[in-house]
């Protein structure tokens, strides 16, 4: 590269961040931010960011339903080797919160309006998981829905008798009445938190994505996984990532 595209690279690369520090003083006069920039590559920089970070924010282009969040390189080996949590919010669209706390006639009550929305895997609730929804949720003085999606048990399949309609209602009343109690120590911890329990059947991701429409933030959770092969990150949580319209939060457990 020639000196002059040295110099041009440089500047450009130290007024993106200066620029978007400035809009952010702009927007959050009380918030401390600052700017570092580090050599290296993208994704490797960031997650040895994120081992000292309570939480990893990261934008990702506007590119449509079909390209979705993970499109680009960096995203994904990120969220499917962070061990804190990755927020992935798409770029070229204001979220919930943003709309909320804009200027003139677009101010309404934020806590009204704009959901948290946690997807939670009744067969192995995380607290982690659950803890960050709730906390993000009062932080916004938000609603939390919970959204558990469930799918006939297998016997349902084979056995005729399996198949009445008041075998399905009451595996539906037993799902339910576990979420229920899965929550209840939660409500106690965070008791102005207004939670609303969705035990739904189908496709998790795809009520998920659903809800996502009116969310402020959607929350979900990936299983750590250490080992050298696979994509590490579940298939609803893939799904959420590629489809959802609100900011996702991938959260990780053990």
């Amino acid at each position: 590269m020639t000196p002059d595209g040295t110099t041009v690279t440089r500047h450009w690369a130290e007024r993106v961040p200066r620029e978007a520090a400035d809009r952010l003083r702009e927007g959050h006069p009380g918030l401390e931010i600052g700017i570092e920039q580090v050599l290296g590559r993208p994704a490797e920089v960031l997650l040895s960011a994120a081992d000292t970070a309570e939480v990893l924010v990261m934008g990702s282009r506007g590119l449509g339903a079909l390209g979705g969040f993970l499109a680009g390189s960096v995203s994904l080996p990120v969220i499917a080797r962070a061990e804190r949590p990755v927020v992935v919010v798409r770029g070229g669209e204001q979220t919930a919160d943003a709309r909320l706390s804009g200027t003139g006639d677009r101010v309404v009550d934020r806590g009204r309006d704009g959901d948290v929305v946690l997807g939670l895997d009744l067969s192995r609730p995380c607290d982690e998981l659950i803890a960050f929804a709730f906390q993000a949720a009062a932080a916004r003085s938000a609603r939390l829905r919970v959204v558990h999606g469930w799918a006939d048990p297998a016997a349902f399949g084979y056995d005729p008798a399996a198949v009445d309609p008041g075998h399905r209602v009451a595996w539906g009343h037993r799902e339910a009445s576990t979420l229920t109690d899965v929550l209840r120590p939660w409500r106690g911890t965070f008791p102005a938190v207004e939670v609303t329990e969705q035990c739904v059947i189908g496709q998790a991701s795809d009520h998920l994505v659903d809800a996502s429409k009116d969310a402020s933030l959607l929350v979900v959770g990936r299983r750590i996984r250490r080992a050298a092969t696979g994509t590490h990150i579940g298939p609803v949580t893939h799904a959420v990532l590629h489809h959802a319209t609100a900011p996702v939060a991938v959260v990780p457990h053990l």
